[in-house]
């Protein structure tokens, strides 16, 4: 069961009516500069600032978050995905879009509560998904329709279901650690032929000599006899 502050569960208790809002919250690599950055969307009507853990966040607003499918709270390591609809018209979604690679690009997913009479805000957003953006769809609208951009999210689940290969591969670790050629060979481990000593080891599916037995020659003569 979720735990709620003081000032949301006393709003919750009274009853009186709420009015909900999503807000999402985007690190993706800039396209042109190679950094990571942020960007916030969220369904209000302008833009906001929220503080969300001691941090204040620029959510930008005029209708960008247009729907959000209900995300249901559940326990367990199923890879849940959800589905977010953008709409294309808003300069920070075209921006998020083309000017960022999101393919994989973290998200978090908070719901602000709002009295319905005053607009103000009850408490800091709670967050209620944590995630990934798994991908990205421009479809083309009927004549006469609503243009949008299909964004399918996946659960922070996804990151259990990572091959150890690709953990542990070259390239992941050096997206951690530039410098860092641990695994630089990983890729040939096993089919080069190495020397250790006397003994030769070769790569699978080659056949290796037998070694040498019996006892060194003496004066270019054959095995010494110790009978």
């Amino acid at each position: 069961m979720r735990a709620y502050d003081g000032s949301t569960s006393a709003f919750l208790t009274a009853q009186s009516g709420m009015m909900a809002r999503s807000l999402v919250w985007v690190s993706a690599r800039n396209r042109s500069t190679g950094a990571t950055e942020t960007m916030g969307l969220w369904g209000g009507d302008d833009h906001q600032d929220f503080t969300i853990g001691g941090v204040v966040r620029t959510y930008f607003g005029a209708g960008s978050v247009l729907a959000l499918d209900p995300i249901t709270m559940a326990t367990g390591l199923d890879v849940r995905m959800q589905r977010l609809t953008l709409a294309p018209v808003a300069p920070k979604v075209e921006m998020l879009i083309r000017g960022y690679d999101v393919r994989l690009a973290p998200v978090e997913v908070h719901r602000a509560l709002f009295d319905p009479v005053t607009r103000a805000l009850i408490a800091e957003p709670l967050r209620t998904f944590l995630g990934w953006i798994d991908s990205v769809s421009i479809p083309t609208p009927v004549v006469g329709g609503q243009a949008s951009i299909e964004v399918t999210l996946a659960s922070l689940g996804r990151s259990l279901t990572q091959s150890l290969a690709l953990k542990q591969s070259d390239e992941t670790l050096r997206l951690r650690a530039p410098d860092d050629g641990f695994r630089k060979y990983a890729a040939l481990s096993g089919t080069v032929e190495t020397v250790w000593g006397e003994n030769r080891a070769r790569a699978p599916g080659t056949t290796t000599p037998a070694p040498l037995t019996g006892f060194p020659h003496e004066n270019g003569g054959g095995p010494r006899d110790r009978s």
